[in-house]
């Protein structure tokens, strides 16, 4: 599925930041879901730092959130990724 413009740039803009970047690639290293006190410790993030940047991938759809008790999960959006590099591979530009 083609994504709209605003998701092109929101995604875009989620991942413009290496701190994004490098909890996507933990999360994709743990096989695609990855444990907020994982991600954490990878980062050397402060937990608010963390929070903000799982916040924006969630938004711009690349993660998914699960609650376990206490604990949160996040997984890959594997289609989202998908049609977002599908999309970005269409653009045309003259």
């Amino acid at each position: 599925m083609a994504l709209t413009a605003k998701q092109i740039e929101k995604i875009s803009k989620a991942l413009g930041d290496t701190n994004r970047l490098k909890i996507l690639q933990h999360i994709s290293k743990k096989g695609g879901c990855g444990a907020c006190s994982d991600i954490q410790e990878e980062s050397d993030l402060a937990q608010p730092s963390v929070s903000h940047h799982i916040k924006v991938l969630i938004e711009a759809g690349l993660i998914e959130p699960e609650k376990e008790g206490r604990n949160h999960k996040y997984n890959l959006n594997e289609k989202v990724l998908k049609d977002y590099t599908a999309s970005i591979g269409a653009l045309k530009f003259t």
